[in-house]
């Protein structure tokens, strides 16, 4: 301990200062040690170019770590590749040693990068530009974005060796401009695509067809790209890899790289009320946690699920510590944020003017933010590979880092943070996709016909074109001449797509507090309805604004900044019908469980004031705004009669929410998505059936996939549900389980229990 400062001068005194701190270590379930890991080393391989290898000697690398060798060996070999490593283990020298050999060999080659998102792209050109000047050659890398100036973007196009983009800007801004790129396109030998396993859900269903669009005009200039990825640890990296780019590849997951030892600390809130299952809010805790470490001078980075936990935290944190750090050493970091604040955090975390930053999973790709030390994820973050990339995200340099886990009471995280072994044995999750969800195909062939037009015969992906291709001949969208579809309207349709999301619209949100209006966010359209309905709390940067008015013609939400102790959550009342069933599977006498397509009409109905700190409901108001219509995939359960076997309708309505609790919770074990991305909705009596269901959905249009694996992991979903609900030690039911009892009586545990031991001994 400094006796000066006060504070711990290494990671290890601060360990053992948690250590003496017996109210933490009392709501410690689990503290894992994690070793350190030695260096496996390969030799340069021998056809490496010698100014490569002097650029490698002048950093100091005289060796490969073995998965960067073998990545080179089956580049070398002509396979396309897919390399899987953890965080911080040299992924990008996989694809950089192979891309600047090329170009070395080769001046008029070309390189094409893709990265999720700008921060990361930029990032790695600094690099790239870095290991260039050490070698002394010509070899020009370019991020090409929107803030791209137009000055630069035509020396780029002409001469640019390495382009750097994301998919959004290659399928607005490149692909319906091919004709400009013409050099790029007759020379890429390459395509790297980094950070594949972010490329999930409705995301990467749209870059699976952004990258047919780029393969089509590939083909077309004549050449014939190698593709080159890069993920971090997820359970089907080659099936993943080879869905995204519709190719065979080679995996290699040969880790070589160090890493320092890792303590992974998982912490239980302390129990408030023991027969009502209540325990400290895990906000309150998180900020607890981070506050020490920050007070003795650790810079650490807290995660948050949603951006509403990231405001809160920033708030408390930035509260506590304001004497002896002041506020602008924390910072907060989400989507919303607008691009120059970002780079501007990124930079304080990498000089360290900026000691703590709270983050959703922004901050969970490889973007440089420097030597973090500390990590405290508020929450479980809904898979398992997410949580190792967040954890991954301290300790980057190889040197002691420590994550703490704090639960939440919802029982997916009361169920990792009591069974560690689930979390420390199990291999992550899958990463699915679903390019040929109709909607997202039907966008992109309208793109891939305004690049080029579409021949009879044509195939794109591994749906049938013809009906497709008809049924825009019919909207007008396409004239068909002499066995040739060509585009016919006046706009080019990439402009109108988003690929982040299967809706089109996303609301701006305005700042109106001072004379001159300037936009600081936005959210999407379904999104909007509980985030900035009018009188919402809206927060933004620890800054509290409150919502004057939700323009959904103009799609803008104006707030004005105020000064009030509260937040604000809303309520959705969720109606839902079936279109058709798609897959049908009987469970013996007493259910049946479908897979299908659905609409869910949403109406956001009332929101409730919470308390900042305490957390209590303060006021209501109710919400008008028009309802939402979804069209979307589905999984439900349908019991054989209008009681389900139960005494009551309203002993039938506890048991279906309960169980609907556990399960929607445990989903994201089954899914690699976020938990926002499925939602539940359990009816006593459905709309056609007049059956009791528990219904499943997809919150995106057509579907992405996750409903249907729900499906088919039926039996495991029901025996996992019953698992965490037998294990919980609440007499009644709480929240780590069915549900507080407010929600489903003082019964609704045994309910529960009764109900899912009935659909079991069905299955």
């Amino acid at each position: 301990m400094n006796r000066l400062t006060g504070k711990v001068s290494s990671m290890e005194e601060l360990l053992e200062l948690i250590r003496s701190k017996k109210e933490i270590l009392e709501n410690v379930t689990e503290w894992r040690t994690l070793p350190p890991r030695e260096a496996k080393f390969s030799d340069f391989p021998t056809e490496l170019r010698p100014e490569i290898r002097a650029a490698l000697e002048a950093k100091g690398i005289t060796k490969l770590y073995t998965h960067q060798a073998s990545a080179f060996r089956e580049i070398a070999a002509g396979r396309h590749v897919v390399t899987v490593t953890p965080t911080a283990s040299g992924k990008t020298m996989t694809y950089n040693l192979p891309v600047m050999q090329q170009l070395l060999e080769d001046d008029s080659s070309r390189a094409l990068y893709l990265f999720p998102t700008k921060a990361l792209a930029q990032d790695q050109v600094a690099e790239l530009q870095e290991t260039v000047e050490r070698m002394g050659v010509e070899i020009k890398a370019h991020t090409y974005d929107g803030d791209t100036p137009p000055t630069v973007r035509t020396a780029i196009r002409n001469a640019g060796h390495i382009v750097v983009t994301n998919p959004d800007m290659l399928h607005s801004a490149i692909l319906p401009h091919h004709t400009k790129w013409v050099k790029l396109f007759e020379n890429v030998k390459f395509i790297v695509i980094d950070e594949v396993h972010s490329y999930r859900g409705v995301f990467g269903s749209h870059v699976a067809n952004v990258i047919r669009r780029l393969k089509r005009i590939c083909k077309f200039y004549g050449s014939n790209p190698q593709f080159i990825c890069a993920s971090a640890t997820i359970a089907n990296p080659k099936e993943h890899a080879e869905k995204l780019i519709g190719e065979s590849v080679a995996l290699v997951d040969d880790n070589g790289a160090p890493a320092g030892e890792k303590h992974f600390v998982f912490y239980n809130p302390p129990v408030v009320n023991r027969q009502l299952g209540i325990r400290k809010s895990s906000v309150l805790e998180s900020q607890r946690l981070a506050a020490l470490l920050l007070k003795q001078g650790i810079q650490t980075i807290v995660f948050a699920r949603s951006r509403v936990r990231v405001e809160l935290l920033l708030t408390y944190l930035q509260d506590l510590v304001k004497n002896e750090l002041g506020t602008k050493s924390i910072r907060g970091y989400r989507g919303g944020y607008l691009p120059k604040q970002r780079r501007e955090i990124e930079r304080g975390l990498r000089s360290g003017d900026i000691r703590g930053v709270v983050s959703t999973n922004a901050l969970e790709l490889g973007i440089d933010i420097g030597q973090l030390q500390a990590c405290v994820l508020n929450g479980f973050p809904g898979t398992i590979a997410s949580t190792w990339q967040q954890s991954g995200r301290a300790g980057r340099r190889h040197e002691t880092a420590v994550t703490f886990l704090v639960a939440s009471s919802n029982p997916l995280d009361q169920y990792v943070i009591q069974n560690p072994d689930f979390f420390f044995e199990r291999s992550p999750e899958q990463a699915r996709i679903h390019p040929d969800n109709l909607l997202i195909l039907l966008d992109h062939v309208k793109c891939a016909a305004y690049e080029l037009p579409f021949q009879q015969g044509d195939t794109f992906g591994e749906e049938r074109l013809e009906d497709l291709l008809e049924f825009l001949v019919e909207e007008r969208v396409l004239h068909r001449n002499g066995g040739k579809y060509y585009w016919m309207e006046q706009h080019f349709p990439a402009n109108n797509i988003s690929l982040r999301t299967a809706a089109q619209e996303n609301i701006i949100i305005v700042d109106m507090t001072k004379p001159e209006h300037k936009v600081i966010g936005e959210v999407d359209r379904f999104s909007a309805q509980t985030l900035v309905h009018e009188e919402a709390i809206y927060i933004h940067e620890g800054v509290q604004f409150q919502v004057e008015k939700l323009d959904y013609e103009e799609k803008k939400a104006y707030v004005r900044e105020v000064d009030v102790d509260y937040y604000t959550d809303a309520n959705l009342a969720v109606d839902l019908k079936i279109l058709h069933a798609d897959r049908e599977r009987s469970g013996g006498a007493g259910h049946t469980t479908n897979y299908g397509e659905v609409t869910v009409n949403a109406r956001a109905t009332i929101f409730k004031k919470i308390k900042l700190r305490t957390h209590e409901n303060i006021g209501a108001g109710p919400i008008h705004l028009p309802e939402e219509e979804l069209h979307t995939s589905s999984y439900w359960i349908t019991l054989a009669d209008e009681l389900g076997g139960f005494r009551s309708a309203n002993d039938l309505q506890y048991a279906l929410l309960g169980l609907a609790n556990v399960m929607i919770h445990i989903a994201p074990l089954y899914l690699m998505c976020d938990p926002f991305d499925i939602r539940v909705v359990p009816q006593v009596k459905a709309v056609q059936s007049k059956l009791p269901t528990i219904f499943f959905y997809d919150r995106y249009p057509g579907g992405v996939g996750l409903s249907e694996r729900l499906y088919e992991s039926h039996r495991e979903l029901l025996a996992e549900a019953r698992r965490i609900i037998s294990g919980c030690s609440c007499l009644s039911g709480c929240p780590a389980c069915v549900g507080p009892i407010e929600e489903v009586g003082l019964l609704g545990k045994s309910l529960a229990l009764e109900l899912v031991d009935r659909l079991a001994a069905d299955v």
